[in-house]
C-alpha cells in the first residue's frame, strides 16, 4: 500500500504511488518557465548572447538550441531525455518548448516529468542593422565617377550590381549629379567592390584614408577610407578619334571609330572596314582618347540608296573583322533638308539592317568643328562625311509592345533630371539591340501588358520570353495568413 493514501501499488523504493511521488517532489523546481529571446526584425537574426547573431528559421534545430542553451545551467541537475517546440502563431511572438526531464528522487526511485517553457521573442536591433540605419556611420566610400553626358555605363553597371548582389553590404547609395557613392561599415567590403568594378568596367582606381582616432594606449587608429573610381569617358554610339600610335597597334585600323558596347573592355569598330578591336582600361589610360559628339547631337538621315560591300581587300597587318556587322555604301540626305538636293555618301557598318527609305541616326561630319586634337591632324580626305549609328524606331511603339523591366538599386536621389528618363529608354532599346550585353542583366517579365507573337519581322528588334525571368511574388498566404500553414 502507497505509505501516503493507501491505495495499493507495486512495490518500489519510494513505497509510494506516482501521484502522491510528484505531490511530494517537483524535479523541474529551479528550472525557469519563461525567458526572453531577442530578435532583429531587419536582417530576422537572433541574439545569441553575448553579442552573436545568428541566422534560425522557426522550429529549427539552431533556435532549439539557441532556446536550451538560456536554460542550460538550471538543466544540469537533471537529465533531459526530449525537447521539442510547440506550434505557435508565427506572429505571437511565443516560442513554447516541450521537455521531458528524469531525475532520481527518495531512496533511488526515478522520475519523469514533462513541463513547457514559454519565450517572449523581444526585438532588439543588432549593430550591423543599427548602422544601416544610422546612415552615417561608415568607415569606408567608394566614389563612383564617369565624365560623360550620358549614363548608359552606369545603367550597365547598376544591373551587374544587381545579378551579382553586391549591393546588399551598403549601408547606403547616394547618387550624385556624375556618378554614385557607396558606403560602407568596413574597408574589406569597399576594397572587394573596387575589385568587382575593375573586372566589369574599363576604370582607374586611387585610395585615400584619414585618421578619425587614435588610441595611444592600445595603439589602435580608427581611419575612414576613400575610394574613387573612374570609369572611361566613353559609352555605346560614341564616335571616336584614336591617336595614330594607337590605331596602328591595333591592326592599323581607321582613326574614326564608333564604340559598339562597353563591358570589361571599349569595342571599337571601323565604319569602313569592319575591323574590330577591344581596348582595355589600362591601355586607354596610356592613350586617352575622347568622343567627338555627345548624344544629343544626333541627327537624323534617310536611306536614299544602299549598296553591300561583300569583298573587301584587307590591309596590311589587319586585324580581325566584325562577323555581325556588314559592310555597306550608302547615300543619306538629312530628314531637315528633304527640300534639297544635298545627299551624303558614306560607309557603314550597319547593311545587314538598313534598306533605302529607312530612318537612321548618325553625325555629320562634314558640316561641324571638330575640337580634337588627332582630328586636326588627320588628312581631310580620310574623315568620312557623315558616320552613322544606328536605325531609328519608332520610340513610343517600342514602350508600348515592351513587355519586361529592370529592378533598380535603392539610392538616394537628386532631383530627377527630364534627360535621365532619356537616356534610360536608350539603355533599355540598346538591350534590345545588343544580345551580347543582355546576358549580363536580369531581365523580368512584366505581367501587365500582354504577350503579343513576335512574327513581325520589320519592326524593332525584342527580347524574347526565353531570356526574361519571373519576378518572385509572395502571396499573403505564404506568409501566416488566414489559413497559412506556419513556415519553417
Amino acid at each position: 500500500l502507497c505509505c501516503q493514501c493507501g491505495v495499493p501499488i507495486p512495490p518500489n523504493p519510494a513505497n509510494m504511488c506516482v501521484g502522491c511521488l510528484r505531490a511530494q517532489v517537483d524535479i523541474t523546481e529551479g528550472i525557469p518557465k519563461q525567458g526572453t529571446v531577442h530578435f532583429c526584425k531587419q536582417c530576422e537574426r537572433y541574439l545569441q548572447p553575448p553579442g552573436t547573431w545568428i541566422q534560425c528559421s522557426l522550429e529549427s534545430r539552431e533556435l532549439l538550441a539557441l532556446c536550451l542553451k538560456k536554460i542550460k545551467a538550471s538543466l544540469s541537475k537533471v537529465r533531459l531525455i526530449d525537447a521539442g517546440f510547440i506550434w505557435t502563431e508565427p506572429h505571437s511572438k511565443r516560442l513554447k518548448l516541450k521537455l521531458t526531464v528524469q531525475k532520481e528522487v527518495i531512496n533511488g526511485a526515478v522520475l519523469q516529468q514533462v513541463f513547457v517553457v514559454e519565450y517572449v521573442v523581444q526585438s532588439q536591433m543588432c549593430e550591423d542593422c543599427h548602422r544601416i540605419e544610422a546612415k552615417d556611420f561608415w568607415k569606408a566610400v567608394v566614389q563612383v565617377r564617369q565624365k560623360t553626358l550620358h549614363k548608359k555605363t552606369f545603367y550597365y553597371l547598376e544591373q551587374l550590381i544587381l545579378k551579382h548582389k553586391l549591393h546588399q553590404n551598403t549601408l547606403r547609395i547616394k547618387e550624385i549629379h556624375d556618378g554614385l557613392d557607396f558606403y560602407y561599415s568596413s574597408k574589406q567590403q569597399a576594397q572587394k567592390m573596387v575589385d568587382f568594378l575593375q573586372c566589369t568596367v574599363p576604370s582607374r582606381s586611387k585610395s585615400s584614408q584619414r585618421l578619425i582616432s587614435h588610441d595611444i594606449h592600445s595603439n589602435v587608429y580608427n581611419y575612414k577610407s576613400t575610394f574613387s573610381v573612374e570609369i572611361v569617358p566613353i559609352c555605346k554610339d560614341n564616335v571616336v578619334c584614336l591617336s595614330p600610335k594607337l590605331a596602328q597597334s591595333l591592326g592599323n585600323m581607321g582613326q574614326i571609330c564608333v564604340c559598339i558596347r562597353v563591358t570589361s573592355a571599349i569595342h571599337l569598330i571601323d565604319p569602313r572596314t569592319l575591323q574590330i578591336a577591344e581596348v582595355d582600361g589600362n591601355t586607354y589610360w596610356r592613350h586617352p582618347f575622347n568622343s567627338l559628339f555627345h548624344p544629343k547631337q544626333l541627327e537624323e538621315f534617310i536611306i536614299m540608296d544602299i549598296n553591300r560591300v561583300h569583298e573587301k581587300k584587307k590591309g596590311a597587318g589587319a586585324g580581325a573583322r566584325s562577323n555581325k556587322h556588314t559592310l555597306a555604301e550608302a547615300w543619306v540626305r538629312k530628314t531637315s533638308e528633304l527640300d534639297t538636293d544635298h545627299q551624303y555618301f558614306c560607309c557603314t557598318h550597319l547593311g545587314h539592317i538598313l534598306n533605302p527609305g529607312d530612318l537612321v541616326l548618325g553625325f555629320d561630319l562634314a558640316n561641324c568643328n571638330l575640337n580634337d586634337e588627332f582630328a586636326n591632324k588627320m588628312n581631310p580626305h580620310n574623315i568620312p562625311d557623315v558616320v552613322l549609328i544606328k536605325k531609328s524606331y519608332d520610340r513610343s511603339k517600342r514602350q508600348r509592345r515592351r513587355n519586361w523591366k529592370l529592378k533598380e538599386l535603392e539610392r538616394d536621389r537628386e532631383a530627377p533630371d527630364t534627360d535621365d528618363e532619356r537616356q534610360y529608354q536608350d539603355f533599355l532599346e540598346d538591350l534590345e539591340e545588343d544580345e551580347a550585353i543582355r546576358k549580363n542583366v536580369n531581365i523580368y517579365r512584366n505581367a501587365d501588358i500582354p504577350v503579343e507573337s513576335d512574327t513581325d519581322e520589320d519592326g524593332p528588334p525584342r527580347i524574347s520570353l526565353a531570356e526574361m525571368l519571373e519576378d518572385l511574388h509572395i502571396s499573403e498566404d505564404a506568409t501566416g495568413g488566414e489559413g497559412a500553414e506556419m513556415l519553417t
